[in-house]
């Protein structure tokens, strides 16, 4: 048995290169409805997706029960706690330009009595204790430190300052 001469090109990544980082609308079967989409989001989470999942799951915080890649309505939130009805976004460079399509989305959320914390994926690397504190206070009106300080603002996205 004899072997093909190497072509000189390395090998396609592992998937056919339909990893992480490809939207889920231009892989080769894209979903077709919420909830296949929302399984392809949570298959293909970013880096600060997985990073603050693995501070959210299993009730680590206060014993709530957050889901990832939720439905909701027309939409799918990156995290959701149903019983404080708390939805998490984390925006990276792809919201920056995306200020009205991300307001009207918050607006439907709270019509329906659902709240909103935007995080910029930068914080979660920064300062994923802030973040996770943010949440807590977010979600219980406490921050659940004991005498510590209070963690820093979180900074608004490029382009959101005040005027």
């Amino acid at each position: 048995m004899r072997l093909a001469a190497h072509s000189g090109s390395p090998p396609p990544p592992a998937g056919g290169g339909w990893g992480e980082g490809v939207p889920p609308e231009y892989a080769p079967n894209p979903p077709t409805t919420p909830l296949q989409k929302a399984r392809a989001l949570r298959r293909d989470a970013t880096p600060a997706e997985r990073r603050l999942w693995s501070a959210l799951r299993n009730h680590a915080v206060r014993g709530l029960k957050f889901r990832r890649q939720v439905p909701i309505g027309p939409y799918i939130a990156d995290f959701y706690c149903p019983a404080v009805r708390l939805v998490i976004e984390l925006d990276g460079v792809s919201h920056w330009e995306a200020a009205a399509r991300d307001a009207a989305r918050d607006a439907w959320m709270r019509r329906r009595g659902l709240r909103v914390l935007r995080i910029p994926n930068a914080e979660v690397f920064r300062n994923l204790e802030g973040v996770v504190r943010l949440v807590i206070l977010e979600a219980t009106g406490h921050d659940g430190g004991s005498d510590a300080a209070p963690p820093p603002p979180i900074p608004r996205p490029r382009g959101e300052g005040d005027a």
